[in-house]
């Protein structure tokens, strides 16, 4: 069952070094303040997952906090590159990163099979690609009803998911709205999931009947963090901080400016910096 945490709390007992973690959001909802707080405690040898990596992974790597990324996107969106991933593939800095590309699709169906306790997704895609040619975790195999060549991936069961939505109630019971993507998955996939929420609330009357709401039985730990998924944006809240995301390619594109800009806006920084930034967020929305 949920239980309510401080964030720097709800991260130290659910994330270890050398876990395979999600921290998940599909341009919407990113978990920044988790990420940042994960960032703040020094985890390393991670293997970091998620469908599209952007900003919080290209800070995760660029602080020598992982060893491989399985993605199917990796960029800043919008802008370009993600420039501290780039340097750690192409030169090692700050250490080596194992990658594993995908396709989104298999990215939706591997986390699906995660949260079903299967071994692997089956499905219809690569036809004509060529990834597997430099990801042996992709294989092939035929149906045995059909005969019809199938794709197949190992599912993705995380040691621990992170994502950020808008209300839990005092049940520990979690409301997702808006662009969803693969949260709901990802948490069903992981051993531990940690929400951080914007607010909570004594029920969740008005929503429509279609929400996504995760049970508590499903999350391990919440943690209420106004402004929790800045510069990505909370749908109902605040909008995305598109200059961030363009100030971000200058700031990543340098080794020495990104050091000395994390120290200052994360190592520095607390939870509590988040929800200072609510109201001019609020404003934008």
């Amino acid at each position: 069952m949920a239980t309510f945490l401080p964030l720097s709390r709800a991260v130290s007992d659910n994330l270890n070094d050398g876990d395979t973690a999600a921290f998940e959001g599909f341009t919407h909802l990113i978990p920044t303040a988790a990420a940042h707080e994960a960032i703040r405690q020094g985890f390393r040898d991670l293997t970091l997952v998620r469908m599209t990596p952007d900003l919080v992974y290209d800070q995760m790597i660029g602080m020598g906090m992982a060893n491989k990324a399985v993605f199917s996107y990796a960029g800043n969106p919008g802008v370009g590159l993600l420039r501290r991933l780039r340097d750690a593939v192409e030169n090692g800095f700050p250490q080596p990163l194992e990658i594993e590309e995908h396709s989104h699709a298999a990215m939706a169906n591997a986390y699906e099979a995660g949260a079903a306790g299967l071994p692997c997704a089956v499905f219809r895609g690569y036809r004509g690609a060529e990834l597997a040619r430099v990801n042996p975790n992709i294989k092939s195999i035929v149906c045995p009803f059909t005969g019809e060549k199938l794709a197949a991936v190992p599912a993705l069961r995380p040691d621990v998911t992170f994502i950020h939505a808008q209300k839990a109630d005092h049940k520990g019971n979690v409301l997702v709205e808006g662009i969803i993507g693969i949260q709901k998955e990802a948490v069903l996939a992981a051993k531990r999931a940690v929400v951080t929420v914007e607010e909570v609330v004594d029920n969740f009357a008005g929503i429509h009947p279609n929400a996504c709401i995760l049970p508590s039985w499903t999350v391990h730990a919440i943690a209420v963090v106004p402004g929790g998924s800045h510069p990505s944006y909370t749908h109902g809240y605040y909008a995305r901080d598109n200059a961030a995301y363009l100030e971000w390619d200058e700031i990543a594109s340098d080794r020495e400016r990104f050091r000395a800009w994390m120290q200052e806006n994360v190592i520095e920084k607390s939870a509590d910096d988040f929800a200072g930034r609510v109201a001019h967020l609020r404003k934008a929305a």
